[in-house]
């Protein structure tokens, strides 16, 4: 299993070179690497802005861990670079990623605590993720002439917006037992004994305190939001301030914010693709086209970001290092 895996990243690497030198190679190489220094000492101001979302992804989880177990700042931050890094550097990205993130604050919080903390946390970044496509969506079919796959396209991640956060009331409302049934079908169709029923009623009581966190600390809820609102504004301020350095002049701010939505959705689709090589330089030299901005200012703020990406999944390879971090010891209940 893990040479099949280890062989789709390969190919999925190799394909994104692929694509990523024939982008540069359409738009020139000179051109490239001209807006990129045109940027200069700027990239340490955007990497201190990756880092700064890293942090409020981090404060929302941290404010998601339950009393009596507290998880500090410091630590989430670390925990959430190193899960990103071993997330952006395999195909199998968050299924790997958050058992990471989880396994390295084991020696702060319970595993109980720091895993139902972070899968709360994951499930209101992705309510608020989609939110955030969804109005980049909106903001493109009603101020641009898009060619008709564009408009499916926002189209339908406006419907699944709609049917996400639908979903998202009624599993408040009805509160059923999803994960933990599925698991205990799956862990008795295997076999019995103690440690299954452990297991299924951890999961059990994980999913019934997820549900009911709203209700019990309402007090959270504007800090909670506040950080997962933070995280995509630092997104916009990123796409901003590199545009601003690129070109000398402030672009508009509908530009970055349509930018970064897109940047969310190339994200979550193609999550699969190692440090999403050629997919991010494709998809942004498209919209950049579509805003007028041209196929090279796309292609370039993509490496940009590429280097801002790279920076920090450098940072947490050597936190998993450290910590000499493998993801299967968020799952071991010793």
């Amino acid at each position: 299993m893990r040479g099949r895996l280890s062989a789709a990243g390969m190919v999925t690497i190799a394909a994104g070179i692929v694509l990523l030198v024939w982008l540069v190679q359409r738009v020139g190489l000179d051109q490239v690497w001209a807006g990129f220094r045109q940027i200069g000492w700027g990239l340490a101001l955007i990497i201190a802005l990756g880092g700064a979302r890293f942090l409020m992804r981090a404060l929302a989880w941290r404010t998601c861990v339950e009393p009596p177990d507290r998880l500090r700042l410091i630590d989430a931050a670390a925990a959430s670079i190193a899960g990103d890094a071993l997330g952006n550097l395999t195909p199998l990205g968050p299924i790997v990623g958050e058992p990471a993130k989880a396994a390295f604050v084991r020696r702060h919080v319970t595993l109980a605590a720091g895993v139902t903390a972070l899968a709360l946390e994951n499930v209101l970044y992705a309510l608020s993720a989609a939110a955030m496509i969804a109005a980049g969506m909106v903001a493109l079919l009603f101020r641009f002439d898009l060619p008709r796959a564009i408009r499916d396209v926002g189209e339908a991640a406006i419907a699944v917006t709609l049917l996400l956060f639908g979903a998202a009331l009624w599993l408040v409302w009805q509160r059923p037992a999803v994960v933990s049934r599925a698991l205990e079908r799956l862990l008795r169709a295997r076999g019995s004994g103690s440690r299954v029923e452990v297991a299924i009623a951890r999961v059990r009581q994980a999913e019934q305190q997820m549900y009911s966190f709203a209700a019990r600390h309402a007090g959270r809820l504007p800090g909670l939001v506040g950080a997962e609102l933070g995280f995509h504004a630092l997104g916009v301020l990123e796409v901003h301030v590199t545009l601003w350095l690129m070109a000398g002049a402030p672009p508009p701010l509908l530009t970055s914010f349509i930018l970064e939505t897109t940047n969310r959705l190339v994200t979550v689709v193609f999550k699969f693709v190692p440090l999403r090589v050629g997919v991010d330089e494709a998809a942004t030299a498209l919209f950049t086209q579509i805003l007028g901005l041209g196929t090279t200012v796309g292609v370039t703020l993509a490496i940009v970001r590429k280097a801002r990406m790279l920076f920090w999944t450098a940072v947490g390879a050597l936190l998993m290092v450290r910590h000499g971090l493998r993801s299967a010891r968020a799952f071991d209940p010793s």
